[in-house]
């Protein structure tokens, strides 16, 4: 991936990940939009996973990472998005796949049950990882019917 600008948001749950996570990318030269929350009071997920899909669908992004307190509230509002496809990221192996095969171009993490160095590793290998094509070109167009946007 040829990416330029992410953009990144969190709920409360995973605002201190989310700041480790926006501060490693721009130390290694990636442009980052932090769209926040930037406070610790009580937010909902799905709205900042909204302003992050849209960002990416308005061409302000490359991509995107998201977190909340497990990665899965945010994950799923994300995936709400028509032309938003967001891996909840476990581990490296899982950052990528994300990328290799499914072609995510926005990535989710828990803030409460994954470590900083985890994560970063983890977005890392989505980040450097090429979206492979043949098989998976295929498999992603199906996703692209279940939208209708084939």
């Amino acid at each position: 991936m040829h990416i330029k600008k992410l953009v990144a948001a969190a709920d409360h749950g995973g605002i201190e990940l989310k700041d480790e996570l926006v501060e490693r990318l721009r130390d290694a030269g990636y442009e980052v939009e932090d769209l926040g929350t930037h406070s610790s009071d009580s937010v909902d997920y799905p709205d900042y996973a909204k302003l992050a899909g849209q960002s990416i669908l308005e061409g302000k992004a490359d991509c995107g990472i998201l977190v909340c307190g497990t990665g899965i509230g945010i994950s799923i509002a994300a995936n709400k998005i028509d032309g938003i496809y967001c891996a909840k990221l476990n581990n490296p192996i899982e950052g990528k796949m994300a990328a290799a095969h499914n072609h995510a171009n926005m990535v989710a993490l828990g803030g409460r049950i994954t470590d900083p160095e985890t994560a970063w590793e983890s977005v890392k290998a989505w980040l450097e990882t090429e979206p492979e094509g043949d098989r998976h070109n295929r498999r992603v167009d199906k996703i692209k019917d279940l939208e209708g946007k084939r």
